[in-house]
């Protein structure tokens, strides 16, 4: 006869259980000011991407203003909200002068030299450029630039050379014999000349392509060199997608080949001497050299000095084990953008009172949250976008709540969730219903020092911030995807008497107040599918919580 009352607790057991548990967290909590986290001098950092995939272009929007104008009249109310460093979009010539600047022209044309169709880039011109960065350098904001090294664009002529066909999801099997191809891989930049670098790019720097102009065949080709016959694909690219998954898109830079590593590297040491950068955003990390990535990641902090260098690996894959191969291969020198956390966010928001106590299992920021890049949405990710993962708007305030206010993870707040996505041909509307604004500031003033997580009911879940000598207020944050619900959490005891109330609580709320007993203990309410985010109301930075944040960035709400 088997006996299955081994697997279930008498209610007795699990009031004991709960005391037991309760007794732990007190303890804990009473002890934080012994920790050397209490008396940690390090104030919250916060990057802010400054743009999303569909900011107009300049003469389409009524201010008339350049991005880069745009985001130096812009930057000192996104300073107040506690933002540190903003991720700028890609400040390099594209092939297209309308373009994000993904598709990649010239390394070292910052919007100064007429080519393309224009001097400047689609965000504007060199000069405004460095306006932007000199007003961001006096507020004390890094700039974080995002670098396209993968490949080029937009070639000023075509080239014959051998190349062989590959498969596109096996680009390590060669399909056909070798056979003289013609490609888009002539480089001259005649608009600049050799102003900055002398190097011309031809066929040989490259290692592959995905068009064959002589035979109007759309292909991947891997290029070969008779004067270098062990020619291939990088071998150490991140992952083994495709075969190997070193071919992206256009004309693939060769980094084997010396003089390409050299004229990087060189543009490593210019743009570090002509643009103070707080950080490098390295776009497509996942498809090209590993090896070089840490060459150049050495030249970029060697070159910054005394500087802070914060560097970004753009590897994209749900895979945890995945990125954390990645990070081991690049000794750990990078942060890696968190796309489980954000596939989680994703998947949580369109399902019906999904269980949140799962929420951050099998991600960065919990394996590796001094590695994670933590982030809701980006420009890759919008609707339409290539890598879409959509967050319902009902979710975003949850998910900004655990990347913003918890522990773990360097958290990315994305412009077209601050200030609305000119996507879709409907005027911008900010996400969180414009609550956004109180995350950041939350995290500005309250987010600090040790962590209790309550995360014990599937629909309901709550973690309480203890503070730190130098922001001693601490938060406590409740959020539910089902019904109303009230969360019983330990703030400390030295809060007893206080009166906390609800951050996000709207105007016309009915006023919310709960004071913490003698015990230390506060009862937290939240209504459904919303977050709570509750301080003492005598706090420092109170008053600043609701402060008008204009979200107005084009002039006119109408993109």
């Amino acid at each position: 006869m088997f006996s299955f009352l081994p697997c279930f607790k008498t209610r007795r057991q699990r009031t004991k259980s709960q005391t037991q548990s309760q007794k732990q967290i007190e303890e804990k909590a009473n002890a934080i000011e012994s920790l050397p986290s209490w008396h940690s001098p390090t104030e919250n950092t916060l990057l802010f991407q400054a743009f999303e995939w569909h900011v107009p272009t300049t003469p389409n929007t009524p201010d008339k203003r350049s991005h880069w104008r745009r985001l130096q009249h812009a930057l000192p109310a996104i300073h107040s909200l506690g933002v540190t460093s903003i991720w700028i979009p890609p400040g390099c010539k594209g092939m297209d002068a309308n373009g994000n600047g993904y598709d990649i022209y010239d390394l070292y044309d910052l919007g100064e030299f007429d080519q393309k169709g224009a001097v400047g880039t689609k965000w504007g011109t060199r000069g405004e450029l460095e306006d932007l960065v000199r007003e961001a350098s006096a507020l004390g904001v890094g700039i974080l630039w995002d670098a396209v090294l993968n490949h080029k664009a937009g070639a000023d002529g075509v080239e014959r050379f051998e190349g062989v066909r590959v498969g596109d999801d096996r680009r390590d099997i060669e399909d056909g014999d070798p056979q003289e191809i013609a490609g888009w891989t002539s480089f001259t930049f005649p608009g600049r000349g050799t102003t900055y670098s002398p190097l011309q790019y031809h066929w040989h720097h490259f290692s592959g392509v995905d068009w064959d102009d002589a035979h109007q065949r759309k292909a991947i080709y891997k290029i070969l060199d008779p004067s270098r016959p062990d020619k291939n694909w990088a071998q150490d690219v991140g992952t083994d997608e495709n075969g190997n998954y070193d071919y992206l898109m256009f004309a693939d830079l060769d980094y084997s080949h010396p003089e390409v590593r050299e004229d990087v590297l060189r543009w490593a040491k210019w743009i570090m001497s002509v643009l103070p950068l707080s950080g490098m955003r390295l776009d497509a990390a996942k498809h090209f050299s590993t090896g070089f990535q840490r060459e150049f990641i050495d030249c970029v902090r060697s070159q910054a000095g005394d500087r802070k260098v914060f560097v970004i690996g753009e590897y994209w894959s749900g895979e945890l084990r995945a990125l954390l191969r990645y990070l081991e291969e690049m000794e750990y020198r990078v942060a890696v953008v968190d796309v489980p956390l954000v596939e989680r966010f994703s998947g949580l928001s369109r399902t019906r009172r999904a269980d949140l106590r799962g929420v951050l299992k099998g991600t960065l920021m919990e394996a590796r949250p001094g590695n994670a890049l933590t982030f809701v949405t980006n420009h890759d990710t919008q609707p339409g976008q290539m890598l879409e993962n959509v967050v319902e708007p009902s979710f975003k305030p949850l998910a900004y709540a655990l990347i913003l206010l918890r522990q773990g993870g360097h958290p990315c707040v994305f412009y077209g969730d601050l200030y609305g996505s000119c996507g879709g041909g409907q005027s911008p509307v900010p996400a969180c219903e414009g609550q956004l604004p109180i995350l950041m500031r939350a995290r500005k003033w309250y987010a600090y020092g040790e962590q209790q997580d309550y995360f014990d009911q599937p629909n309901c879940i709550g973690f309480i911030r203890y503070g730190n000598a130098a922001h001693p207020s601490g938060l406590a944050c409740v959020m539910s995807n089902g019904g109303p619900a009230t969360k019983r959490m330990y703030v400390g005891r030295k809060h007893a008497g206080e009166k906390w109330t609800d951050l996000l609580q709207r105007d016309d709320d009915h006023p919310s107040v709960t004071v913490v007993d003698e015990m230390g203990y506060g009862e937290f309410p939240v209504q459904g599918m919303r977050v709570g985010v509750w301080v003492d109301s005598a706090a420092d930075g109170r008053g600043c919580m609701k402060e008008p944040f204009d979200v107005d960035i084009y002039g006119s709400r109408a993109c």
